[in-house]
């Protein structure tokens, strides 16, 4: 099973819906964020950045250029990882931002991998 948080608003790139990461950025840019807020979405992105290898590849085709059109999917058993996201999710809903956590057993074709998540270029029934 793979787990995926998003919002409403679709992603440029992929024409996904968007994940936590790009709303809380919105969220930030808008000014409507508390200092407090801010400061702990800044704890939970860095634990982020320290513990959750970065994706090296977004796009189907390995060619330079590509257009990133797959998305992040957290392994069922990454629950540290699930559990920083509900973080990410109690302050989005704080100032009315609607998150889903979608959940499913094949997320598509998978263009990169490590223990914790994969991402992966959507199959046409796939909830993303």
């Amino acid at each position: 099973m793979f787990i995926r948080f998003v919002i409403a608003s679709r992603d440029e790139d992929s024409g996904r819906r968007q994940g936590l990461f790009q709303a809380a950025d919105e969220l930030r840019a808008s000014g409507r964020m508390s200092g407090s807020h801010e400061q702990r979405l800044n704890e939970v992105e860095r634990w982020f950045r320290e513990n959750l290898p970065v994706p090296k590849r977004f796009a189907v085709s390995s060619k330079p250029r590509r257009k990133a059109q797959a998305i992040t999917w957290f392994r069922h058993t990454a629950t540290e990882q699930i559990a920083r996201m509900r973080d990410f999710q109690t302050i989005l809903e704080s100032y009315g931002v609607g998150v889903e956590m979608l959940r499913e057993k094949r997320p598509g074709y998978v263009v990169y991998e490590d223990e914790h998540q994969v991402v992966a270029y959507p199959f046409s029934e796939t909830r993303c």
